[in-house]
């Protein structure tokens, strides 16, 4: 295990066996899985619009997408999408993004945010960087801009709420988060314990507006064991979950299984995907690991690689996909 996995092996399956155990009387029959495929916007997408989007996603008989939002640069300013579906969105285009959707065969299931939980003071790199919407609605709001660990956190924590009245507003169901990397004078243990508390500041929101906050296990402390102790402590565990990023450190030390067992009953109905033409990462076995728990959801390709019709490749990428899923 690498050092961000500060909770031993043995200590994490065993609680995990027990608490398996303890739930065993009361489990309800397992559930078909379902495994439906999605695009999402971050690399293939990034210079569609909406039209564009559901024009390209139809042809490539692809019915689900994730619109990733702004992301902060390294000099501060703000890197848009075409698609539009931001904070600065107005009410009734908001309504009008619901409606385009709503009458497609596209369906609009999540907005992927660079949000990201906790800050502190020592903060180094993109870790020390509050989003533009964060600063933003922290200013409006106290009438300065955030300026160290606590009240960066805050930014984040009003940012979230308002992604997630955006994400109701325009008729999606899930928005992501991601951990924050980067904390010097953070013991692992304790970036763990905020990340949980923070989540628990905007958990309420998002069960007050029938939403889910995907916690994705990205970054270092992303790890699943890391991703389990933060769980054990996030109180409402309806209003978050956590999105696996199909990492390969997800399959090793210990497998996938194990891995998977630890929070395949806080996993979020949300997943990334990458290039399934990639060989490395064990799709197949993974889907029959998920499809034992009865997982059911979407799952998102989330692809860079450079091709020249993406169009084409979202449809090849899809059939393999489906093929996957078939063989279960």
């Amino acid at each position: 295990m690498n050092d961000q996995q500060f909770v031993s092996r043995r200590e994490l399956l065993a609680g995990t066996a027990m608490g398996l155990a303890g739930m065993s009387a009361l489990a309800a029959p397992a559930k078909k899985a379902q495994f439906r495929f999605g695009l999402a916007t971050y690399e293939w997408g990034k210079d569609w619009d909406i039209p564009a989007i559901l024009k390209n996603l139809t042809t490539a008989k692809v019915h689900a997408v994730e619109l990733k939002t702004v992301i902060t640069q390294r000099d501060g300013s703000p890197l848009r999408y075409p698609h539009g579906v931001e904070l600065d969105l107005s009410k009734s285009g908001r309504a009008e993004v619901n409606k385009r959707f709503k009458d497609s065969p596209v369906e609009l299931v999540s907005l992927a945010t660079s949000e990201h939980f906790p800050y502190s003071d020592g903060a180094k790199g993109w870790g020390a960087m509050a989003t533009v919407d964060g600063v933003r609605l922290f200013t409006e709001k106290y009438g300065k801009a955030p300026n160290n660990g606590e009240t960066r956190t805050q930014a984040t924590i009003e940012a979230v709420k308002a992604f997630l009245q955006l994400s109701h507003d325009v008729g999606s169901k899930f928005i992501r988060v991601l951990p924050n990397d980067g904390l010097p004078e953070f013991p692992h243990e304790q970036t763990l314990d905020k990340i949980a508390e923070d989540l628990n500041a905007v958990a309420q929101t998002a069960r007050d507006l029938g939403q889910q906050i995907a916690l994705e296990a990205h970054t270092a402390p992303g790890t699943l064991p890391n991703m389990k102790y933060v769980m054990d402590r996030v109180k409402d565990k309806q209003a978050v979950g956590i999105r696996l990023n199909s990492e390969q450190r997800n399959t090793v030390d210990p497998g996938f299984e194990e891995q998977w067992d630890m929070v395949k009953d806080v996993a979020s109905p949300t997943m990334h995907i990458h290039n399934l033409k990639t060989p490395g990462y064990p799709y197949q076995h993974v889907v029959q690991a998920m499809a034992k728990a009865g997982w059911n959801g979407w799952a998102f390709l989330e692809v860079s690689d450079k091709v020249e019709d993406r169009v084409a490749a979202l449809a090849e990428q899809r059939e393999i996909w489906e093929k996957l899923v078939a063989a279960l």
